[in-house]
């Protein structure tokens, strides 16, 4: 069982920069691979961003490629994602899911685990 908990969400200029951070409970943390999930007001949820359980391999859908950036720290069993050059269509809330393994998944239904969110609000 792994317990995500979002933090880092708040109200940015257009152009700002922003840090979503996502704690884990439980000791495999490592195991997992993480992504960052997004849902606006009327609309799906859609994929932003995985991180692989080895840190390697990271992926990106097009519309936040170059401004946004995954990470983590098993250490401390956080993931992250840096979130640079702001648009207002990034406005969402925001949230951290995890699956077990090494593999990447874009999918929503690929996460067996899902944080609560944190709402990202970008004016123009």
């Amino acid at each position: 069982q792994v317990l995500l908990v979002e933090s880092g969400g708040g109200l940015v200029q257009a152009g700002g920069s922003l840090r979503l951070s996502c704690v884990a409970s439980g000791r495999t943390f490592s195991s997992y691979s993480m992504g960052w999930f997004r849902q606006a007001p009327g609309k799906e949820r859609e994929f932003v961003a995985a991180i692989a359980w080895s840190d390697i391999n990271t992926y990106y859908t097009d519309s936040v490629k170059g401004r946004f950036t995954i990470s983590r720290d098993n250490a401390k069993k956080t993931v992250y994602l840096r979130m640079n050059s702001l648009r207002p269509e990034d406005t969402a809330v925001y949230y951290c899911a995890g699956r077990l393994g090494m593999v990447i998944s874009t999918a929503r239904t690929g996460y067996n685990y899902w944080g609560q969110g944190t709402q990202v609000t970008v004016s123009s």
